[in-house]
């Protein structure tokens, strides 16, 4: 009888843990829709090249970092959760901007290259 008594106490302690207030999901929930709201607006208002392409991406990227942060409870994880879900993302990026950059220098190249023997 101890022992499911310990293990009740132990569920009701988790479960506790585990809710939060309805109010911060309404938050989250009206500050997704405003983001939203901001990034249809860049379209609106035609926006074009760069700043269009930088303004929706950081839309894009609060949106998803509220969704992970607290509808999959991220903000409430460990910190080695948290790198393990965060750090590969970021390691993806660093070697796509390297390949960006490798790709300039290859267009400079044969764009130099086919330019000069004309």
């Amino acid at each position: 009888m101890a022992h499911a008594e310990v293990h009740a106490a132990q569920h009701s302690v988790h479960t506790e843990q585990q809710q939060h207030p309805i109010k911060l999901y309404l938050l989250v929930w009206g500050l997704l829709f405003v983001l939203s709201a901001f990034s249809y607006l860049v379209d609106y208002f035609g926006l074009q090249g760069y700043l269009r392409w930088s303004l929706i991406l950081i839309f894009m990227m609060l949106k998803a970092g509220l969704i992970v942060a607290v509808f999959m409870h991220m903000a409430w994880e460990r910190l080695a959760l948290i790198y393990a879900i965060i750090l590969p993302p970021l390691l993806v990026l660093v070697f796509v901007a390297l390949m960006v950059s490798e790709s300039n220098y290859i267009l400079f190249t044969r764009q130099l290259f086919f330019a000069g023997g004309e």
